[in-house]
């Protein structure tokens, strides 16, 4: 074959290729796309993961079918996620406790989060909160830290699970007030805020948009929030860094993301999917109103995200000697 010829066939092959990509990027998705919750219904992860499942089908081409994995603190769904096919057609929620507080503390994890994941983009960072129930003796921060110093282990908190973002940052919050309170896990936001509401257990350290509803009620009193700033909906609840708890004062992170292997092609088509979806009116303000501030990075910035959060916790874990019940 002359030179000219092998030249001719190359670009062949080239054009073929770079066709039959284009192609596989227009059909897809061709059918319904599984996104995968690692925590029970009622949880912030689930209520973000609904807003956009609910409106997305516009702009994706295909249904997104929320499938709530629980367990493990989010470990279990986290690692369905990994062992899917990387084909798009399931993708999984990406949040604090499954990406870095869970990888930080559980040294068994079944994942790296940083190669066994495609991140695609972060839809929302939310604040977090410490409430409690209305049976609570106190009703402020001062009040609060005083009550469960004077009586030590007297009282429980509740969180979605062991080596979750609410597990993690309560324990962070002990070591730096010297308080005690003991751990109580529960398989997800959900189930957590259930028995806090019923008064099984008088606290909660939870994200902020699955507890508002209760705390608008009044069925949940709010006591201290990890956000930038004083939030417009709880202005006269302060913020750790108030408190100078400044370590505790981190958001979490709720977004989309795939296995290992995603192509690039799919991993814009739905970037740009949820993007646009989350840019809608009706949804940006369905997502505010819980207190959430939209993100929507790309998934390069979302990858490095993750990063600096897992080195975040492992620094935590280390310096308190944080350990799994």
């Amino acid at each position: 074959m002359d030179r000219r010829h092998l030249l001719k066939c190359l670009s062949s092959g080239a054009a073929a290729t770079a066709f039959h990509s284009s192609a596989l990027a227009q059909a897809y998705p061709a059918k319904p796309v599984r996104l995968i919750v690692p925590f029970a219904p009622g949880g912030t992860t689930d209520i973000i993961a609904r807003v956009m499942a609910e409106r997305i089908q516009a702009a994706l081409g295909q249904t997104l079918v929320v499938d709530n994995r629980a367990g493990g603190g989010g470990v279990l769904g986290a690692t369905e996620i990994v062992r899917a096919a990387p084909d798009g057609y399931t993708i999984g929620m990406a949040t604090v406790s499954t990406t870095a507080a869970n990888p930080a503390i559980n040294p068994k994890i079944a994942y790296n989060p940083l190669t066994d994941f495609t991140p695609i983009i972060n839809i929302a960072a939310t604040p977090n909160v410490i409430a409690v129930h209305p049976s609570f003796p106190a009703r402020d921060y001062k009040g609060f830290l005083a009550e469960i110093k004077k009586r030590p282990g007297h009282y429980n908190y509740a969180s979605s699970g062991t080596g979750g973002i609410g597990h993690l940052q309560t324990e962070l919050f002990k070591s730096l007030t010297g308080a005690f309170i003991v751990h109580i896990p529960y398989r997800g936001a959900g189930p957590a805020l259930q028995d806090t509401v019923a008064g099984q257990v008088p606290i909660i350290f939870d994200n902020l948009p699955s507890a508002m509803p209760f705390i608008k009620d009044g069925r949940l009193i709010p006591i201290v929030v990890a956000a930038p700033q004083r939030l417009a909906q709880l202005p006269n609840v302060p913020t750790f860094a108030e408190l100078g708890l400044e370590p505790v004062n981190r958001m979490a992170y709720y977004g989309f993301h795939g296995p290992k292997g995603l192509s690039a092609e799919v991993v814009q088509r739905l970037h740009t999917a949820a993007k646009k979806t989350a840019e809608l009116p009706e949804v940006k303000k369905r997502i505010e109103d819980t207190g959430s501030l939209l993100v929507l990075n790309s998934p390069a910035d979302f990858g490095q995200q993750v990063a600096a959060e897992l080195a975040v916790y492992q620094k935590v874990v280390a310096q308190q000697k944080l350990k799994l019940d």
